[in-house]
C-alpha cells in the first residue's frame, strides 16, 4: 500500500497522519519549513469542546446542540460541516487527552459562546502544547518504524499530479532543489493565507483593503494548498471573509511590526476590560471578534487590555509571557497606570463602577435588564455583556495592560469540501484529494468563534485522515512504467 500524504505539519496535518497510523496505514507528512507546527503553535485561547470528559467533571451543561447553535448564531452557514465541527468536538478533545496525555483541565468561556467550553492545560500556550504533543509523538513512530511514517522538511509541495480522469493520484514536491514525485492519496492541510503580501496574493486578490493591516500569521501562510487545488478545477469558497482580531499586541518600543503576537481571547474570558485611549469601555468584551474589531474602528485608541489580580492570576502564565516580551506592563494601581498614559482616573474609576454595577445586576437577575445581550437574552449593561468573571475591578487593584490593535488573523474561505473533508470540483468531490484545518473555507462562515479553529484542526484532520485511509484501502495508486499515472479499484 503506498503512504497517504499529508502537506503540512500544523495540528491539522498531525491530526490526519495519526488517525491514517491509527487506522494501519502508511504516512508520509511534508512541510516546507524546517520544522513542523505551522501557526496552530500560536493559538493562546484554547480548543472549544462540548460535552467532553472535563466538562462532565466540572458540572459545565454544554451540549453539542448547544455548540452549534452558538457557532451557528456566530456566523456559521454551512450546517452539516458545523454539524462534524461541533458533534465531534468532545471526541477530539478526549482523543487529545486520552492518546496523547495532554492536560486539558481549565475551561472557559469565549466570546459568542453559552458555556465554558474553551479547554486549556495550565502551562503554556495551548496550541503550542498540543502541537508540540503530537509532533513528538509522530517523531518517535518515525524513528522506530520508517517503513510506516516519514517526515519531510523543507520540502515544498507545489503540485498535485493526477491521472487521466482527473482524479488526484499524488504530488510534486522540490527539497534541496531537486524535484521529486509521490503517490498515493493526498490531505492538504497547508493553512490559510493571511501572511501573504505579494502582489498578486489570495489576499491582494480578495481583501485589498485589509493588506495595511499587520497580521499574527507566520511567513509560512501564503495559501499554497489553495492554489494547487485551484491548478486543478478545485473550488473555493468564502475567500472574501478574512478574519480581523481584535487584540494583537503592540510593542511599545516597535509598533509598527508587521507580525503581531495574538493576546488570547482568554484573557477576556477571565475578566480583562477593553479601555479606549479616555480610560471608557466601549464594547461587549466578550461580543463576536468582528463585532469588537468594529467597535474599535468606530473610537479612539490606543486601546489597553486590562486584567485585575484576579484574573491576572487566573491566566498567569500568558501574562509572565507576554510581560517577558515586553508587550505587557504591570501596575501595582490602576492610578499609576493612569499616571503613565495620561488617563483621568475619575473617568476610568467611573468605567469600573458601571461594570462592576451590571455585573452584580447581571448576577443577581441573569435575564435581567434592558439591553439586548450577546450571544442571546437580556443585559443591564449597555453594550450587551451577559457573562462576567473576577469582578469586581477596583482602581487600587493591580493590573496588568497591554496595548492593543486590530490583526488578520484567520482565513474562514479556502477549498470548499464535503462532511467528509473532500475538496470539490464541479459540484462533486475530487477522488484522492482531501483538506484539513484553515485550508478549508465554509465550515465558519463569516466569522469563526474564538476556541474552533484548533478544534477544526483535530476535527477535520481527524475526518480527513478517515477519508484518505478508506481511500487507500479501496484503490491501488501506482506508475505504470512509459504510460504516466494509473488508478484502479481494488
Amino acid at each position: 500500500m503506498e503512504h497517504v500524504i499529508v502537506v503540512g505539519g500544523g495540528l491539522a496535518g498531525l491530526s490526519a497522519a495519526h488517525t491514517v497510523l491509527e487506522r494501519g496505514g502508511r504516512v508520509i507528512l511534508l512541510d516546507k519549513m524546517s520544522f513542523c507546527g505551522g501557526n496552530s503553535t500560536k493559538a493562546t485561547s484554547g480548543i472549544n469542546g462540548a460535552l467532553t470528559a472535563t466538562q462532565r467533571k466540572q458540572g459545565i451543561p454544554d451540549s453539542p446542540e448547544l455548540f452549534e447553535k452558538d457557532s451557528l448564531r456566530g456566523g456559521a452557514e454551512r450546517p452539516d460541516l458545523i454539524k462534524v465541527l461541533t458533534h465531534e468536538s468532545a471526541d477530539g478533545v478526549d482523543w487529545l487527552i486520552d492518546r496523547f496525555g495532554l492536560d486539558l483541565s481549565l475551561l472557559s468561556r469565549l466570546g459568542g459562546h453559552s458555556m465554558q467550553r474553551t479547554h486549556r492545560g495550565k502551562a503554556r500556550f495551548p496550541g503550542m502544547t498540543i502541537t508540540y504533543a503530537l509532533m513528538e509523538k509522530l517523531e518517535e513512530i518515525c524513528e522506530k518504524e520508517p517503513d510506516r511514517a516519514k517526515m519531510l522538511l523543507k520540502a515544498r509541495v507545489d503540485k498535485l499530479l493526477t491521472d487521466a480522469s482527473g482524479e488526484v493520484v499524488g504530488c510534486e514536491y522540490v527539497k534541496d532543489g531537486k524535484t521529486h514525485q509521490l503517490f498515493g492519496a493526498v490531505v492538504l492541510a497547508t493553512g490559510g493565507f493571511g501572511a501573504d503580501f505579494t502582489e498578486g496574493s489570495l489576499l491582494k486578490q480578495h481583501r485589498p483593503d485589509l493588506a495595511h493591516l499587520p497580521t499574527t500569521n507566520g511567513e509560512h501562510t501564503t495559501g499554497d494548498g489553495i492554489k494547487m487545488a485551484q491548478a486543478i478545477g478545485g473550488e473555493t469558497v468564502d475567500l472574501e471573509w478574512v478574519q480581523v482580531h481584535p487584540t494583537g499586541l503592540v510593542h511599545p518600543d516597535e509598533p509598527d511590526n508587521k507580525v503581531k503576537f495574538l493576546a488570547a481571547e482568554a484573557l477576556r474570558g477571565v475578566g480583562g476590560l477593553l479601555i479606549d485611549a479616555d480610560g471608557r469601555r466601549f464594547c461587549n468584551e466578550l461580543g463576536r471578534r468582528d463585532y469588537v474589531t468594529g467597535e474599535m474602528w468606530k473610537n479612539k485608541g490606543p486601546f489597553r487590555l486590562l486584567l485585575n489580580s484576579k484574573a491576572s492570576k487566573e491566566i498567569e502564565w500568558h501574562c509572565k509571557h507576554y510581560k517577558g516580551r515586553g508587550l505587557m506592563k504591570f501596575y501595582k494601581s490602576g492610578r499609576d497606570l493612569c499616571a503613565d498614559v495620561g488617563i483621568d482616573p475619575k473617568v476610568l474609576e467611573d468605567s469600573f463602577r458601571v461594570n462592576n454595577e451590571c455585573a452584580t445586576k447581571m448576577a443577581q437577575d441573569p435575564e435581567g435588564g434592558s439591553y439586548p445581550a450577546y450571544p442571546s437574552g437580556k443585559s443591564y449593561d449597555k453594550w450587551g455583556k451577559k457573562f462576567y468573571h473576577n469582578t469586581p475591578t477596583d482602581i487600587n487593584d493591580s493590573f496588568h495592560v497591554a496595548i492593543v490593535t486590530p490583526v488578520i488573523h484567520y482565513c474562514m474561505g479556502g477549498l470548499k469540501v464535503d462532511t467528509e473533508a473532500r475538496v470539490v470540483r464541479q459540484g462533486k468531490p475530487i477522488e484522492g484529494l482531501f483538506g484539513a484545518g484553515e485550508v478549508n473555507g465554509g465550515i465558519h462562515g463569516k466569522n469563526r468563534l474564538g476556541g474552533s479553529s484548533l478544534l477544526d484542526c483535530v476535527v477535520f484532520g481527524r475526518v480527513a485522515g478517515r477519508s484518505a485511509s478508506r481511500h487507500m484501502q479501496d484503490t491501488n495508486v501506482k506508475i505504470v512504467a512509459g504510460r504516466g499515472l494509473a488508478r484502479s479499484r481494488l
